[in-house]
């Protein structure tokens, strides 16, 4: 799956627009994104094959986080140019919160 077909998600967005504020477990992240955890397992399965997110265990508790960034750069005409890239992975150790 293209990237622009993994971003062209609402969704999708949204999860990675709440993982941007810092790691979540499952329970909180389907709640903070309002969707069910099988809905929401969907889509950080999806997320987790482009690579933009991964998850790790603290305890019971299953976390997800982002680690790549992503830039979108369009600009109108009549340069017509519109360049949407992930950026090189973050390979920072998880959150300590």
């Amino acid at each position: 799956m293209s990237l622009i077909d993994v971003l062209g998600s609402t969704p999708r967005l949204k999860i990675i627009r709440e993982l941007s504020h810092g790691p979540r477990y499952v329970s909180e992240l389907t709640e903070a994104v309002g969707m069910d955890g099988k809905t929401a397992a969907h889509h950080l399965s999806t997320l987790e094959e482009a690579d933009l997110v991964e998850h790790y265990h603290r305890g019971n508790r299953k976390y997800y986080r982002l680690v790549r960034t992503v830039e979108l750069h369009v600009v109108p005409p009549p340069e017509r140019t519109f360049i949407l890239q992930a950026n090189e992975r973050v390979d920072t150790p998880p959150s300590q919160d």
